[in-house]
């Protein structure tokens, strides 16, 4: 008996789908990539990324409701009371994607002179990459090198 084919399957319990739903927008994007750069207070956040007041305060919403950033309060002094915008687990664990995007962006859309921003290790100074491995640590190159299969959540079509 052979597998159905990839058209037999239902997409409404898609992983790319859902995780677009709470990421597939330029400011959301924008506001990760300030707070991945330790920017953490609205005002901030507004001016490096130009996004408007009303759409900023939905995005920050969002990415709180999501649990991907927390909101923590802070007071100058004699000021009032405020909140800054801080990563979660779940939020760090998005910073291979920026990095994707920031590397695909740096080969086709940079200017002539070349990226704007470098990613270092702390440590040693090095240039971050990104590499994709099997779970056995096989260097995997691209799409041709890798085979979609049913993982245990997939629908056939027509079922529940």
């Amino acid at each position: 008996m052979t597998d159905p084919p990839r058209s037999a399957f239902r997409l409404d319990n898609c992983s790319i789908e859902r995780t677009l739903s709470v990421l597939g927008e330029k400011w959301t994007f924008l506001v990760l990539r300030e707070a991945f750069g330790g920017v953490r207070r609205f005002a901030d956040i507004q001016a490096n990324t130009g996004a408007p007041r009303q759409v900023l305060s939905a995005r920050l919403a969002k990415l709180i409701e999501e649990g991907t950033l927390r909101k923590v309060p802070y007071q100058e002094p004699g000021q009032r009371q405020r909140d800054e915008y801080r990563l979660t687990d779940k939020g760090r664990e998005l910073f291979p994607i920026l990095v994707a995007l920031l590397h695909w962006g740096d080969r086709y859309l940079a200017d002539p002179e070349g990226p704007s921003l470098l990613v270092t290790h702390r440590d040693c100074g090095a240039p971050v990459t990104l590499e994709l491995r099997c779970a056995d640590g096989h260097h995997v190159s691209g799409p041709r090198e890798t085979v979609a299969l049913p993982g245990p959540g997939s629908r056939v079509k027509g079922t529940a």
